[in-house]
């Protein structure tokens, strides 16, 4: 069985050269503490589902002191888990962290972030430093390798080839407390030569990415706060074409890329706020916009196409008691008026929790969702004879509104025992109205509820558990139930040193009065503590399913875990 090395961290090195002189204090010995966890997990059932029927892992951490100076702290883990898989960031990690005064060095396989905009945590191979000697000004920068190499395997659908990608940037902060400035500049670029073999047929082309950011805040009264952030991003999707520009329309970061402007796509990005704070009150608002296709490749996932503003207000009561946010937002796409299809929403929600005492506590939200859209098939365009032609449209709105309910209470508390209730209770209704007229069929509600009861028997560290659940939901003209109890208890045994539990559930669903199916969960699980350094923990599950179609499906699952301190 293969073995494939997962996280392999070590999460800070820091060494203070300030107080060498106090490091050889006789009073300041050398400690090393940590630990070391390994656990198995044993499955066997009817369905796999592509589970090792065995998996172990282990991990560990250890820090070293010398003369309560220096902390050497290092920690690793290990797993024979996903043995066969290729990812563009290898899952091998070791990263030092070594800090002296206010500069922190980043050294193997770290993240950094300058701003949502330019690099945002994304995780290279490489170096970095934050230079931060007062709280007015820092300085950052970063160099690496953002992704490998990954060669095009045609029996292996599931990893995308990639080539090889380099990153560097920096970023500068002033903070004063009046006002603040910042700028960032990141810039990534991959290696057509490291995969040639990439066919063309995938659509993955080697692409070439400089994006900056600049931001800044402003408070001109007390308890008001102004904030605002521009960024620019060019991203030339092909790198391999070498047609010189001489002309770029004058664009910003024009002048980074002399290529062929038919593969080079810019983009831009504004956000800006207001918050107001006076005596408990808080208000705030907000505006982002991000242009269509806008990303960088110093993020893993990016949102673009979008405008959004935002209002928010919070205030507490009844002697700060009660409290209430409400925040309000406007959403819609297609800024460039490219789309079939235009999407605008509004978006509301209401929080607010109560808390008169140690008894009883309670929260209730609410949210509303509408989204309207603006539907035009571009066969209407297509077949426009005149350009002032009306052209067909279709107005779709769809609403949509959460409830959430949650109490909390203790019916009764004493020194042996403790009596405690808590409800649960959401709803969801979703409407789709077409030109304002909603038609059978195209609205839907989710009713969820849970109801638990708890008594612990205080002196003998004992608690019992008994809950119930149900579902109900109706989507178009179909419904779906789906209910069951749970009984479930935990104990603490031989002065504390052993922990005990169990919990069995059913729960059954049925679909417009036709059984769906059944299932019954029995679980349980045990720890013990050896000379308060070594940890024993044992877990089992057995899970058997009854589906109509495929009869009786079961499955069991085994943990076995240990954990030693030092």
């Amino acid at each position: 069985m293969g073995i494939l090395l997962l996280p392999l961290l070590s999460h800070a090195q820091q060494v203070d050269l300030a107080n060498l002189k106090g490091m050889f204090n006789k009073d300041a010995p050398l400690k090393v503490r940590g630990g070391l966890n390994a656990s198995t997990i044993f499955h066997n059932g009817s369905e796999t589902s592509g589970r090792q029927p065995f998996t172990w892992y282990l991990n560990g951490n250890m820090n070293l002191s010398i003369f309560n100076q220096v902390n050497l702290p290092f920690s690793f883990n290990l797993t024979n888990a996903g043995i066969n898989y290729t990812y563009p960031t290898t899952p091998n990690r070791l990263s030092l962290h070594p800090t002296y005064k206010g500069i922190t060095g980043h050294i193997g396989d770290v993240a950094m972030t300058f701003s949502p905009y330019t690099l945002n945590g994304m995780q290279f191979r490489g170096v970095g430093v934050d230079v931060a000697p007062t709280n007015e000004w820092s300085v950052s920068a970063m160099y690496g390798r953002l992704s490998r190499a990954v060669a095009y395997d045609s029996t292996n659908k599931n990893v995308l080839p990639t080539y090889e990608r380099i990153g560097y940037g920096t970023k500068l902060m002033l903070n004063q407390e009046k006002y603040g400035l910042g700028f960032s500049i990141f810039a990534a670029k991959d290696d057509p030569s490291s995969n040639p073999t990439m066919p063309d047929s995938l659509y993955i082309f080697p692409k070439k990415n400089v994006t900056f950011s600049i931001n800044g805040m402003v408070r001109p009264a007390k308890g008001l706060e102004l904030t605002m952030e521009y960024a620019n991003s060019a991203v030339q999707m092909n790198k391999r074409d070498f047609n010189i520009v001489k002309e770029q329309g004058g664009n910003l970061l024009s002048s980074v890329f002399m290529y062929d402007q038919k593969s080079t796509l810019f983009y831009k990005a504004i956000k800006a706020g207001l918050n107001y704070t006076f005596i408990k009150s808080t208000i705030g608002l907000g505006y982002e916009r991000i242009d269509p296709g806008y990303q960088t490749l110093g993020a893993y996932y990016f949102n673009n196409d979008l405008e959004n503003i935002t209002v928010n207000f919070s205030q507490p009561f009844l002697k700060s008691k009660a409290n209430v946010s409400v925040n309000v937002g406007y959403q819609r796409d297609d800024l460039a008026n490219t789309k079939s299809g235009r999407t605008s929403r509004m978006v509301s929600s209401v929080n607010m929790n109560y808390n008169p005492g140690d008894r009883l506590n309670m929260s209730l939200t609410y949210s509303n969702f509408q989204t309207y859209m603006n539907m035009r098939s571009q066969f209407d365009a297509i077949n426009q004879t005149t350009p002032i032609q009306n052209l067909d449209t279709l107005n779709f709105t769809q609403i949509s509104q959460n409830t959430a309910l949650n109490v909390n209470y203790i019916l009764k508390t004493d020194k042996r025992k403790s009596h405690n209730l808590n409800v649960n209770l959401s709803l969801q209704d979703a409407a789709d109205l077409r030109e304002g007229v909603l038609h059978k069929g195209d609205g839907s509600r989710f009713y969820n509820s849970n109801v638990a009861y708890s008594l612990m028997f205080i002196p003998a560290q004992v608690n019992v558990t008994a809950a119930f659940n149900l579902s109900y939901n109706t989507i178009g003209r179909d419904d779906n139930l789906t209910w069951g109890p749970t009984a479930a208890f935990n104990s603490r045994l031989f002065k504390k040193k052993m922990t005990a539990g169990g919990s069995v559930s059913y729960n059954a669903s049925a679909a417009s009065g036709v059984e769906q199916g059944k299932v019954l969960n029995l679980r349980a699980n045990a720890g013990y503590r050896v000379q308060k350094k070594h940890n024993l923990n044992l877990s089992a599950m057995q899970q058997l399913r009854w589906i109509p179609v495929k009869g009786t499906v079961n499955d069991q699952t085994v943990t076995l875990g240990y954990n030693y301190n030092f």
